[in-house]
């Protein structure tokens, strides 16, 4: 499927790169088209090192193979993310005043456009009839999610997750009906975690051996970070704290970085004291060297013996300090073995960590870790399942919240 994908001039831009990518790994061919106001956001470098396509923005800037024409025609399906308000009304207007504007004049195919923008500018009454009229004319039009926009404002006109905005883009493609909640949290209540104070660990400690070694583990951070993004969304006030995670954290997240397991505990404990939930997600090395030398161990050719003790059970230790009204949620990464299944693993560990909620994931090499889907069982205290979830990070981290908020009290 060839996909003519035109980004406009909105900070919500940057979460496109993530669509470009998920339809390049399903084999589609991906034409990006910038407006000049949206390389403010997202660089041209960017989307051609996606594509392996040049992102051209002006109408004149390849006049021999006549783009502004050819884009429109040979494109399956056609979609404008993020659709700013200024854009809508140019397209309302059938306006062709840049490259994206003449190839969505020129094109038969489907047409999608996922608006975003301030929540004043969506209700605006001049927006409303613009997307009134794209929709008259055929135009798909996904309404935006609620949730933390630019600032300290929240509130409808939000750009779905890249998950929604591809499986919108599948459906329009086959015809099918548009479910825009897919991945987006737009099926969850806005703000139905206002005023609640969560505290999200996440990333996987450094348990250092010499100056320059170190005991590690494959963390990346993306499930404790689409939870603290996730619980923002949904009006939390949250705090993370990192443990050697490059990721970026989102505007009005508070962050604590950390590197060793010792290093983790102390900052829980100390953000956990005025929390009403505590999530543990990041991964916890197990043992420590008993050791730690101050300069690099050099290299003798009669091997080297590594004396480990184990680490403080950080979980545990929050289970026993919580106050009553307090939730705790842990994070299980088990492998299962001859003596037993992931499962069979998670639910002694939910009964003897005693946290109000367990989620048991399954990892190993290429599973569970990174930016990947994730399959994971959700415990409650007494090793019942709860919730069975098979989907994105993103996905995962609203059935935990929607666990929380069922427990959290009145």
């Amino acid at each position: 499927m060839r996909v003519l994908l035109g980004v406009t001039g909105g900070i919500a831009a940057y979460k496109v790169a993530l669509v470009v990518r998920r339809l390049k790994e399903d084999g589609h061919s991906v034409r990006v088209v910038p407006t000049e106001a949206s390389l403010h956001f997202v660089g041209r470098a960017t989307w051609e090192a996606l594509t392996g396509e040049p992102a051209r923005s002006g109408t004149f800037e390849n006049v021999p193979s006549v783009e502004h024409v050819r884009l429109g025609q040979r494109a399956d399906i056609v979609l404008v993310a993020p659709a700013t308000a200024d854009f809508l009304a140019s397209m309302a207007s059938g306006e062709a005043r840049d490259l994206l504007g003449n190839a969505l004049l020129a094109t038969s195919a489907p047409v999608m456009v996922a608006p975003a923008m301030h929540t004043e500018m969506w209700h605006h009454p001049a927006t409303a009839a613009n997307v009134a009229t794209l929709a008259a004319r055929g135009i798909h039009v996904i309404e935006p999610a609620s949730g933390r926009l630019t600032g300290v404002d929240s509130g409808p006109g939000r750009l779905p997750e890249p998950e929604a905005l591809v499986a919108a883009l599948y459906a329009v493609a086959h015809n099918a009906q548009i479910d825009v909640t897919v991945g987006s949290g737009a099926d969850h209540g806005w703000a139905d975690l206002g005023g609640v104070r969560i505290v999200i660990s996440a990333g996987g400690t450094r348990e250092p051996i010499d100056a320059v070694r170190f005991l590690g583990n494959r963390s990346s951070g993306h499930q404790g970070f689409a939870l603290a993004e996730a619980a923002r969304e949904r009006g939390a006030d949250v705090t993370i704290v990192a443990a050697n995670v490059s990721l970026p954290s989102g505007e009005g997240i508070a962050r604590i970085d950390v590197e060793t397991s010792a290093q983790l505990a102390d900052a829980m404990r100390s953000a956990a004291v005025h929390a009403h939930v505590v999530i543990m997600a990041a991964a916890v090395a197990d043992y420590r060297p008993a050791q730690t030398h101050a300069t690099k161990i050099k290299k003798h050719g009669t091997g080297h013996t590594l004396e480990l003790v184990e680490t403080e059970d950080i979980l545990a230790s929050l289970v026993d300090s919580k106050h009553p009204a307090q939730i705790v949620v842990g994070f299980a990464a088990e492998t299962g073995d001859d003596a037993g299944g992931v499962l069979d693993y998670g639910r002694a560990k939910a009964l003897r960590k005693g946290a109000d909620l367990l989620v048991v994931n399954a990892v190993g090499e290429g599973v569970g870790f990174g930016d990947v889907p994730t399959s994971a069982t959700i415990l409650d205290a007494a090793g019942g399942t709860v919730a069975h979830i098979e989907a994105s990070k993103w996905a995962l981290a609203h059935a935990v919240l929607d666990q929380v908020l069922a427990r959290l009290p009145l």
